[in-house]
């Protein structure tokens, strides 16, 4: 089970590496970019794609495979106003129906994904199902965290988010 942990680890350091390169490499095109167009007056589309192609890439991924459940930032005014029990029923059902939703439109994703191999970005050539792939792990980590809110309503170690330990609680301390 250590060796498991070890290896989950350090992949996820590997994901926030990727992602923090993904991250450098959209800033530093958009330098570029600002430099090209308003120092030499000769403005590059390359980096505009590059930077659209990261910032979905950052997004996606960044969800998928790096940001934790409790980092991730709610409006819970009213939520943490219901009672426990209620909570606990608002995180199965909004679980259920977001998994349900992502679950029922995934193969039609895939579908899409793998339909936009014909054509590719206008600059860099890239062909856009490689541009769009990330869509597909995205949509499984989402129905994986819905399934895992559900659980935790389900098993009574809900209600899921516990506002006063989460980030976004943390603003004026």
């Amino acid at each position: 089970m250590r060796t498991i942990r070890a290896v989950v680890d350090w992949l996820g350091r590997r994901a926030e590496n990727f992602l923090a390169l993904l991250l450098g490499s959209l800033f530093v095109s958009f330098l570029i970019q600002i430099a090209f167009r308003y120092l030499l007056n000769l403005p590059l589309g390359w980096t505009v794609e590059w930077v659209a192609i990261a910032w979905l890439w950052g997004i996606l991924f960044g969800y998928a495979f790096v940001v934790r459940e409790s980092d991730v930032i709610r409006l819970d005014i009213v939520y943490e106003l219901l009672p426990r029990w209620a909570r606990r029923a608002l995180d199965v059902a909004t679980g259920l129906i977001c998994a349900g939703i992502f679950a029922w439109t995934l193969p039609h994703v895939y579908e899409y994904v793998t339909f936009m191999s014909i054509e590719k970005t206008a600059y860099l050539d890239i062909p856009f199902d490689y541009v769009f792939a990330i869509y597909v792990p995205f949509a499984v980590a989402v129905i994986v965290r819905c399934l895992m809110t559900v659980w935790r309503g389900l098993s009574g170690i809900g209600p899921a988010f516990n506002t006063p330990t989460s980030a976004d609680t943390h603003d004026y301390d």
